[in-house]
């Protein structure tokens, strides 16, 4: 199935002043960005036909496939000069990179890649800055078998906020952290029929007009996911990641077991 990954935001408020214009997508977590964490994921399960929505700093994520050096993250001999590489990242993909415009809604970014869909019954779409260790062939098998124009990871909230429950009077009644609640988020991984392009309007969003359309129809189904699942919307929770892959704590990177 093709990928669909949405590389085009702007990624504020994980963007510093000396990043020269680095998009979310390509900040580092341990040797290689984020996007190339979120391939390996997909590649792991055979999925190596990308499409990458470019928008802001589309030139460092095209600079990044388009030299892309293979000996960063794999084991090599260097004989008489030649490199003799003993694995392989990305031989095997095929990456489309598409200007879907600088500040285009993710609804849009997914609009103007549907010509590189046709012909696609299903495929798969991710905001390319979520890291998981979901397991993707169930989430594909549930919405094969489903009537349903998308599917939605969904994830418990995993932040340190605490709900407190407040009565009339002012007593606080209890307070539990907002993780132990029955809430559930959107996760950042899809599974989209080609319906799901009758609900999106020009300059609409995916999530907000696509999908809110289709659950009001009944044809918009969610995967629970309770395991592991880290954003990298903020420079500390990217930091965070990169502590862990140092230490050798790495959920997502399925594709080392």
């Amino acid at each position: 199935m093709k990928v669909v990954l949405f590389c085009g935001g702007r990624g504020t408020r994980m963007r510093s002043d000396g990043d020269g214009g680095l998009p979310k997508p390509m900040q580092l977590v341990g040797p290689r960005p984020l996007v190339w964490h979120v391939m390996r994921y997909y590649a792991h399960f055979g999925h190596k036909d990308f499409i990458l929505c470019l928008g802001y700093g589309a030139q460092h994520i095209k600079d990044f496939f388009l030299t892309y050096q293979e000996t960063v993250s794999n084991d090599f001999i260097l004989r008489n000069g030649q490199i003799e590489l003993l694995s392989t990242d990305i031989s095997d993909w095929s990456v489309s990179l598409v200007d879907t415009g600088l500040d285009s809604p993710i609804g849009e970014r997914l609009r103007r890649v549907r010509p590189y869909l046709e012909g696609e019954e299903m495929f798969l779409a991710n905001y390319a800055d979520v890291l998981t260790d979901a397991p993707l062939p169930a989430i594909i098998d549930r919405f094969a078998a489903a009537d349903a124009g998308a599917s939605m990871m969904v994830v418990p909230p995993n932040n340190t906020f605490h709900v407190v429950d407040v009565g009339e009077s002012g007593i606080v009644g209890g307070i539990a952290p907002v993780s132990e609640m029955p809430l559930w988020i959107n996760g950042g991984f899809f599974v989209l029929r080609q319906e799901i392009f009758d609900h999106i309007p020009e300059n609409g969003d995916l999530v907000a007009d696509g999908c809110a359309e289709l659950a009001k129809r009944g044809r918009l189904i969610a995967y629970p996911h309770r395991g592991y699942w880290r954003p990298s919307d903020t420079v500390n929770q990217r930091l965070e990641l990169d502590r862990s892959w140092a230490h050798g704590e790495r959920p997502w990177a399925l594709w080392e077991a």
